[in-house]
């Protein structure tokens, strides 16, 4: 398979596209949009991207590419602990600049207000690239993933950084649409929905998964960028789209607003779904058949 990434390489997509699809050709680009538009073009099989970030929260390029253009879903998905490396050019000398993705300066402030005080944080499009700057003498340091050290001439002045001991970041391989992983018991569904703004809307959203006792895991929302005070609104909440009370719940949601559907896959944390009394698989297909019965007359 060809896999695209958010690179250049060096960068913990990278290292997250080596466990989502390991052995295969894996390919760098320059953005998130770039690389799941290498997939909608068909120049890649699939893309690996970041989503979200235990500190600094989701992702936006992300969110924006897979709402916009040709549909995609994901597929897997994978959580990386975040700890950074420090590089800079053999030989040192004086540190007055420091580059990287403004999320990875973000996790580490206060380490660099603590030991490179003089260094002016500067962002870059990613933690590689701030290396490749670094290579190239633009910037004097570069904060990145660990593995950028195989990929560039550069000395390691310090490793095992991160502000927030457990940050972690979790991370999607998409793909066009096709067939789904099977239920594990233990899986993600995730929708972007887009309604009217008026009042209640967002709470009647909500209510088609809570009247269910479906368990929302996250919620975000982006402005619709050419309808100003417009948003939409990501969905990720627990169970597989083949499970009827995931069906019950997508069929009430598509009668109140248009939803695009983003995947169903296993949790990278294999934590499994919530089920409440009364509101399993068997109970709404229990419910269905009872319905059938009166149709056809035949209740008790």
């Amino acid at each position: 398979m060809r896999i695209a990434y958010f690179g250049p390489q060096g960068t913990f997509t990278e290292q997250a596209a080596r466990a989502l699809a390991p052995g295969e050709d894996l390919t760098p680009f320059e953005t998130v949009r770039l690389a799941l538009a290498a997939v909608r073009d068909g120049a890649a099989d699939a893309a690996c991207i970041p989503i979200e970030n235990s500190v600094e929260g989701v992702v936006p390029a992300t969110l924006d590419g897979l709402s916009d253009d040709a549909p995609l879903v994901a597929v897997a998905e994978a959580i990386l602990p975040i700890q950074f490396s420090v590089l800079t050019r053999p030989g040192g000398g004086d540190l007055r600049t420091v580059a990287s993705h403004p999320h990875a300066l973000a996790q580490v402030r206060e380490w660099l207000e603590a030991n490179l005080p003089d260094a002016t944080p500067v962002a870059a499009s990613s933690t590689a690239a701030a290396a490749v700057a670094v290579v190239a003498g633009e910037f004097d340091a570069a904060v990145c993933a660990p593995v950028a050290i195989e990929h560039y001439p550069l000395a390691e002045l310090a490793t095992g950084i991160a502000d927030v001991g457990e940050a972690q970041t979790r991370f999607l391989l998409v793909r066009r649409p096709g067939e789904l992983p099977a239920p594990t018991g233990a899986d993600r569904t995730s929708i972007v929905a887009a309604a009217e703004n008026r009042t209640g809307t967002l709470a009647q959203l909500l209510s088609e998964l809570a009247n269910r006792a479906i368990n929302l895991i996250r919620l975000d929302a982006r402005p619709v960028r050419d309808s100003f005070g417009e948003y939409r609104f990501f969905i990720d909440f627990e169970g597989h789209v083949t499970e009827p009370r995931i069906v019950d719940a997508l069929t009430g949601l598509r009668r109140r607003c248009h939803l695009r559907f983003l995947g169903s896959h296993p949790r990278a944390d294999r934590l499994p779904a919530t089920i409440e009394a009364g509101a399993g698989n068997q109970d709404f297909l229990d419910a269905q058949s009872w319905v059938d019965a009166v149709l056809k007359g035949t209740d008790a």
